[in-house]
C-alpha cells in the first residue's frame, strides 16, 4: 500500500509517497513535517518573490552574500559551477541581481528528503514540481516508476522510466512559459521541448536539465559530455533522442520510448 502526501510550498504542490513499516503512521507524520520545515526554510532564505528573503534583501543591497546564512553561498557556488560547465548558459546571476530558482528547487527537495531516510524499512519518492527523489528500503522492493509528460501533450506519456535510488528533473516550458532563458543572449530558446535528466543527486539533475534546455541546440551534445547522467531530450518537433545508459536500456526494453 501506498500512503501520499500533500502540502503546497515554495509556490508548488510537493508531494511525497510512502509505502513499507512507515507508510502511514506518526514517525511518517514527523519525517513529513521536518521535510516541509526544511523546504520553507528555503523559501525563507532563497524566494525571489518574498521581499522578507536573504536573496530579496541581497538584491535591494540590504545586506550581502557574507550576511546571509551559509546555504546561500553553497547555492551560489553551485550556480557559478553550472555557469562554467554550461559555458554562460546557466547563470544565477542576472542584471547585477541573484536569481538561484535555477539551483534551488533541486538543492532543497534533496535537502528536505533526508528527513525521510530515518524511516526504516520504508520506501519514498518525494516530487516538486517534476523533479522527484526516490529511494528503496532494500534489494528486493520494486522500483518506483516516473512516467515523463509529453510536451507537446501534457495528457500523455513520451517516457515511464523506473528509479530505485536515485533522481529525476524534467525542464520545458509547456508548464510555466517562458521561464527558462539562455543567459548569453537573454532569450529563451525554442529548439527543444523538454529535457529529462537521470542522475543520482536530485540537485545536479535539476541543474543540468535548465542548463542543457538553456542551451538549445546543443543540449544532447553537452549531456552526452557528462558522466553519469542519463535521460530523454523532447525536439520541439516532437523527435525524442535517448542519451547515456538509458539508450542501452531503451533499445533492450523499451522503457524510455
Amino acid at each position: 500500500m501506498t500512503t501520499r502526501y500533500v502540502e503546497h510550498v515554495m509556490g508548488m504542490p510537493i508531494s511525497l509517497a510512502l509505502r513499507g513499516r512507515h507508510a502511514d503512521d506518526e514517525a511518517a507524520t514527523q519525517a513529513w513535517a521536518s521535510a516541509l520545515e526544511s523546504l520553507r526554510s528555503a523559501d525563507r532564505i532563497f524566494s525571489t518573490y518574498r521581499e522578507d528573503s536573504y536573496v530579496s534583501r541581497v538584491n535591494r543591497g540590504e545586506v550581502t552574500v557574507t550576511d546571509c546564512p551559509p546555504e546561500v553561498a553553497e547555492v551560489l557556488a553551485l550556480g557559478e559551477q553550472a555557469r562554467l560547465e554550461s559555458g554562460g548558459a546557466f547563470d544565477v546571476r542576472r542584471s547585477g541581481g541573484l536569481d538561484p530558482s535555477g539551483v534551488v528547487k533541486g538543492w532543497a527537495v534533496e535537502r528536505a528528503a533526508y528527513a525521510l531516510n530515518g524511516l526504516p524499512g520504508t520506501d519514498y519518492c518525494l516530487a516538486a514540481g517534476g523533479d522527484m527523489i526516490c529511494r528503496v528500503a532494500g534489494p528486493n522492493a520494486p522500483a518506483w516508476r516516473i512516467g515523463i509528460e509529453d510536451p507537446h501533450d501534457p495528457d500523455k506519456l513520451v517516457a515511464v522510466v523506473p528509479i530505485r535510488n536515485g533522481a529525476i528533473a524534467t525542464s520545458g516550458l509547456h508548464r510555466r512559459g517562458e521561464h527558462i532563458t539562455d543567459a548569453r543572449t537573454g532569450t529563451t530558446p525554442t529548439a527543444l521541448a523538454s529535457v529529462t535528466v537521470v542522475h543520482r543527486s536530485l540537485t545536479q539533475a535539476d541543474i543540468d536539465a535548465t542548463a542543457a534546455f538553456a542551451l538549445g541546440p546543443d543540449a544532447l551534445t553537452w549531456l552526452q559530455s557528462r558522466p553519469g547522467r542519463t535521460g530523454l531530450v523532447v525536439l520541439a518537433d516532437g523527435t525524442r533522442q535517448v542519451f547515456g545508459a538509458a539508450a542501452s536500456k531503451a533499445a533492450a526494453h523499451r522503457q524510455w520510448i
